[in-house]
């Protein structure tokens, strides 16, 4: 993975911190100083943070589990499902369902039913309904579509939970906190750090400053995911390659002794 250089974080405005009066304390550490009255967020530190995040990033995907992708506001979100969605990850860009992690058992219920919809429309059972029945079934359908489809692959719960902004998101923060899932995020200078796991001091504001800190992210999970299939594959040729020496008949010396 290439290393991140502060010129790009600069050029993306990823230093831009808030108003020095909405600052957070606890944000202190990560901030370079101010300027017009507005936080300046130290760089060295967000690449060092964010190539530690994304080294670990890259061992979830990995590992084979899920990375769920959190950005509701309106300049992250066509980022984030595309960035996310590119690796073949879970997102969430509209509402939060509440309960999304905590009751994960019914969100995936409603995935299901989903996949039901879908068969009844492909066994023709949809055109046995009235016409009434048929448009509140779409209806239902475009619902859950819009704010599940992008989850509808999770069978399970997440391996690590990424967000944009954790002050907006602090539902999502909660329910991953409640279980122990680690929480990887953009934290800019009005919010509390200590709520994360893997800190990436960031402007969780502008659109460039989002998009250059998912873009290294999604390449770091991409190289996990190459690693995982470099290993299966491997694992596979070695398996062939045993069955293969299995069934090679051993030659035998018939020479007699003298």
């Amino acid at each position: 993975m290439a290393k991140l250089e502060v010129k790009e974080l600069l050029d993306g405005g990823v230093h831009f911190g808030h108003l020095t009066r909405k600052w957070n304390p606890n944000m202190a550490p990560y901030i370079y100083m101010e300027r017009n009255g507005i936080h300046i967020i130290n760089l060295y530190k967000t690449v060092a943070k964010l190539d530690e995040a994304s080294q670990a990033l890259s061992k979830i995907a990995a590992s084979g589990r899920k990375i769920l992708f959190v950005a509701t506001k309106k300049q992250a979100k066509d980022i984030v499902s595309d960035k996310a969605g590119n690796v073949n990850m879970p997102y969430i860009t509209e509402r939060w369902p509440g309960g999304m992690l905590t009751n994960f058992v019914t969100i995936r219920k409603a995935i299901k039913k989903m996949a039901t919809i879908d068969r009844m429309k492909k066994d023709g059972t949809f055109m046995t309904l009235s016409k009434k029945e048929r448009l509140q079934v779409d209806r239902l359908r475009a619902k859950l579509e819009k704010n599940l489809g992008s989850i509808s692959d999770m069978t399970r719960l997440p391996g690590a939970l990424f967000v944009v902004d954790i002050k907006r998101e602090h539902i999502a923060i909660k329910e991953a906190q409640k279980l122990n899932i680690p929480i990887f995020a953009m934290v800019d200078t009005n919010s509390d750090p200590r709520q994360v796991d893997y800190v990436i001091p960031a402007n969780d504001d502008a659109s460039k400053s989002i998009d250059k800190v998912l873009s290294y992210v999604t390449n770091a999970i991409a190289g996990g995911l190459a690693d995982r299939k470099a290993g299966k594959d491997a694992a596979k040729t070695e398996e062939k390659t045993k069955e293969t020496a299995a069934q090679t008949p051993v030659a035998t010396d018939t020479k007699e002794e003298e």
